[in-house]
């Protein structure tokens, strides 16, 4: 374990043998972190905090402090990080606000530079939020989804799967799954053909998405008729199916394609 010894680290955090800690870092009592995991300098990690193995947190990060909601009551709440994420400078990352909540993190994310994550998220595998990139509480990135710098996410807002939105976009609705999405308010200009050709997504989905995504943004159908042209015409895949299950199953309403 190499601390500096500018360090402030609570002895009863638990932390592995082999993580460093860099110069004037603060890190709080109920912490834990995991193996190789490098702890840059000025760093703050506070409250029920855990970070699992081969993350790289850089220089200011600010992890686990109270979430900025009025409503947070001084509960005990979590931030939990999975594995092999790295945290660039100053980026913010808050617990839930309820009792037992958690904001949860998952494996093989980058968040760049003063990008944010509200209390009470939920971020998939493999996802990038850019600089300054933000998002509200209760916040869902499914996985490898892409959120340019300096977007804005409103609060109860799903992303998709592999969806990637452009930057400066502000996000009000839905971002469907397997699309590429801009503008403010932001909309769906096309399926995201690099996103999901990275992904080792097959051919014959990618043919099947392209259809179903004109149905669905391209021809002025709402979506419940889209989604059953969708159906007689477009042939059944495992990636169809889940854009039309996301639809389905949104609460704020899944944003537009653009005009």
């Amino acid at each position: 374990m190499k601390i500096h010894p500018t360090a402030l680290v609570d002895k009863k955090a638990k932390l592995a043998d082999d993580i460093e800690v860099g110069p004037y870092a603060i890190i709080g009592p109920d912490v834990e972190i995991g193996g190789s995991t490098k702890v840059g300098a000025h760093v703050v990690i506070e409250g029920y905090t855990s970070i699992g193995k081969g993350c790289r947190i850089f220089t200011g990060a600010v992890l686990g402090s109270i979430p900025q909601d009025l409503k947070y009551k001084g509960v005990k709440s979590f931030l939990k990080i999975g594995g092999n994420n790295t945290i660039r400078e100053y980026a913010t990352l808050n617990p839930g606000t309820s009792e037992g909540s958690a904001t949860d993190i998952g494996e093989d994310n980058l968040l760049m530079a003063y990008s944010h994550v509200a209390h009470d998220c939920k971020v998939g595998n493999g996802c990038v939020i850019a600089n300054n990139g933000t998002l509200a509480g209760h916040v869902t990135l499914e996985d490898k989804a892409v959120i340019g710098g300096l977007t804005a996410i409103h609060q109860f807002t799903r992303v998709g799967k592999m969806a990637i939105i452009g930057g400066c976009s502000k996000v009000v609705q839905d971002i469907p799954p397997f699309s590429t999405c801009d503008g403010h308010p932001a909309r769906v200009y096309t399926l995201n053909a690099v996103g999901l050709q990275r992904a080792g997504v097959t051919k014959e989905a990618q043919s099947a998405l392209k259809k179903a995504f004109k149905f669905l943004f391209n021809s002025g159908l709402t979506f419940k008729n889209a989604a059953e042209k969708i159906k007689e015409g477009v042939e059944g895949c495992e990636e169809v199916d889940y854009l039309l299950d996301f639809i389905k199953n949104s609460k704020r309403g899944v944003c537009r394609g653009a005009e």
